[in-house]
């Protein structure tokens, strides 16, 4: 198991930022799919990118934190945890990701994930 950690500065204030990664219709806009599930309730599931990224919500604490279990099969013994933290910056938010447990075989797939899907799909929004 791996795990990464990185920041990201997105051109849009923290409460816009924290919208569009909460809240499902914001989630399809920047995603290009429709179908986003997602609720800020702690224990809901949830599932974006056409279900490419499912897992559960576990803590939200609104414009500063989310946290979320990523599921990645069956035989998950340990949880993959992401924790994405939000801050003021000069230049509108910086994102705090904070990835554990990612499963070896996953890792480099997971990593280019987050820098050429996830977070350029974020930035390209603002």
């Amino acid at each position: 198991m791996k795990e990464y950690k990185n920041y990201y500065t997105i051109q849009g204030p923290v409460d816009e930022v924290y919208i569009a990664l909460t809240n499902p219709f914001t989630i399809g806009l920047w995603t290009g799919e429709e179908d986003a599930v997602m609720s800020t309730e702690a224990g809901s599931e949830f599932s974006i990118m056409g279900d490419s990224i499912v897992g559960k919500n576990i803590e939200f604490i609104e414009n500063k934190k989310i946290v979320q279990q990523w599921y990645f099969g069956e035989d998950e013994e340990t949880p993959s945890i992401v924790t994405l933290k939000l801050h003021n910056h000069k230049e509108g938010t910086s994102v705090e990701l904070h990835h554990t447990n990612i499963p070896d075989e996953a890792y480099a797939d997971i990593v280019d994930g987050w820098n050429t899907i996830y977070f350029k799909g974020l930035r390209d929004f603002f």
